[in-house]
């Protein structure tokens, strides 16, 4: 991870805010082609940039119609016009296909302030990040598959022999047969300032200042989907298996090492994707169950506990249920009025969203809503964990900027409705790697971070302390 952080630190020098006047593009005017749909649309290139410092492939980026060898263009505006020295363009496959760059100053025209000399080369490196995505950690495919590396991403930083002032709207012209291989664009920025205006994570400095996360070895297991009891002495965990991934237990010995490796037949009544995933004082919420769609069963029940017995209360319903996936995620508030889940509807911002659904008065779930733009991006949201403070939402996200492929994110409710959330917050490079980080688990007792993370080619259960403070806002 260190030799991951300093190359990012190499290549991505992180200005400040208050050095320089930046603006991101916020309004699309005119455009050469769009694949339409809320993933690889045109619409993916408004805003900072989503996808940067980890580039490669994403349904968070525009993917014009000819990306492999053709001629496209893009007009955007500011929100209020503002003098240009730097345009910058985040590619984030091949990049080196910028032609040409105008600006407009109100008139409605554009002035060519910069073009591509002859035998210039955008600046690119080749990450180490793998660029597919695809390997979610659903149960359906928990197992990571390998992916190509990153293919020369880039910064086009269009430095102009002359600052222009008072630039409402840039226009970017493409030639995409210069190089080789498939193009997206990320973000389009504009600055004063000669600075190279780059991406950054959005993280906390306390999260920065966090122990590095440690390896939990357990035995002859392969693990996934970490769950603490309410009294944080039990640890549950999934074991990935070719047949059948079943639940296990473990209590820590004198040491405070998980110990004690106990089959939890009671719990591993789904035929293949067994795994718990919100544990209450009394009680658990456990998935993989077998449902039929197009009814109110979603694949969770809930069991009561006591003495390390369990008792099922039933399956989890919810009104006109509906999931293209063939798994969900799912998580609820302490007192089991509120049901959020992981999954992907025709409501859903791109892939798969985090959702909320209230409990109605015979203990089913009413219609699931969309927790909205600021939670959800155009590509996945999942394996959530809410706190008891019921505004704390722990989730794992590839569709802001990370540094790997899924991060680890923290988000607030911001009122009473579940629809406004604050800006996802990532927990920082001693919890997120360059590879994928999941499937969180926060014990509050013990005040203690577990969760999967893909290592060498591996899955690895991880832990890291982080205090209340840090974590929940008061």
């Amino acid at each position: 991870m260190k030799t991951i952080f300093t190359l990012f630190s190499f290549f991505f020098f992180l200005f400040s805010a208050d050095a320089q006047q930046v603006q991101w593009a916020n309004k699309l005017i005119k455009y050469s082609s769009d694949l339409g749909g809320k993933q690889f649309g045109i619409k993916r290139i408004l805003g900072k940039p989503d996808v940067f410092p980890q580039a490669g492939s994403s349904p968070n980026a525009w993917t014009p119609k000819k990306a492999l060898d053709g001629y496209e263009w893009v007009e955007v505006s500011f929100e209020k016009p503002q003098t240009v020295k730097q345009v910058a363009i985040f590619e984030n496959l091949n990049a080196g296909c910028v032609v040409r760059i105008g600006v407009d100053t109100g008139s409605g025209k554009y002035e060519t302030v910069w073009s591509r000399k002859t035998n210039y080369k955008t600046p690119t490196f080749k990450a180490t990040i793998p660029a597919d995505h695809a390997y979610y950690f659903k149960r359906k495919r928990r197992k990571v598959q390998e992916a190509p590396d990153v293919l020369n991403p880039g910064i086009e930083h269009a430095i102009l022999e002359s600052a222009v002032s008072g630039v409402v709207a840039v226009r970017v012209e493409f030639n995409f047969a210069l190089l080789p291989g498939q193009k997206q664009i990320d973000a389009i920025g504009i600055s004063d300032s000669e600075v190279p205006l780059e991406a950054k994570v959005n993280s906390n400095p306390s999260f920065e200042n966090l122990s590095d996360s440690k390896k939990i070895d357990l035995p002859d297991i392969v693990p996934s989907g970490p769950s603490i009891s309410f009294d944080g002495n039990t640890l549950f965990i999934s074991s990935l298996n070719d047949t059948k991934d079943e639940i296990y237990s473990f209590t820590k010995d004198g040491n405070g090492n998980w110990k004690n490796k106990t089959l939890e037949t009671e719990l591993n009544t789904g035929d293949r994707f067994n795994h718990l995933r919100c544990i209450g004082t009394e009680y658990l919420l456990k998935g993989g169950n077998n449902y039929i769609r197009g009814t109110s069963e979603t694949g969770f029940e809930l069991f009561n506990v006591k003495n390390r017995k369990y008792q099922s209360l039933g399956e989890i319903k919810v009104a006109a249920y509906n999931n293209y996936d063939e798994t969900a995620e799912a998580t609820h508030s302490i007192d089991r009025k509120v049901l959020i889940m992981g999954i992907e509807t025709d409501f859903s911002q791109g892939g798969s969203d985090l959702y909320f659904s209230f409990q109605k008065e015979d203990g089913t779930y009413g219609f699931l809503q969309n927790m909205g733009k600021v939670i959800n991006s155009a590509s996945d949201e999942s394996m959530c964990q809410l706190l008891s403070d019921q505004k704390t939402l722990l989730f794992s996200s590839d569709g802001f900027s990370t540094y790997g492929s899924y991060d680890i994110f923290v988000s607030y409710r911001l009122d009473d409705t579940w629809k406004n959330w604050s800006e996802p917050i990532n927990l920082g490079s001693k919890v997120n790697n360059s590879e994928f980080d999941g499937l969180p688990f926060y014990d509050e007792k013990n005040e203690i971070l577990y969760f999967i993370s893909y290592n060498d080619g591996a899955n690895v259960l991880k832990s890291t302390p982080i205090s209340k403070s840090s974590l929940i806002k008061n």
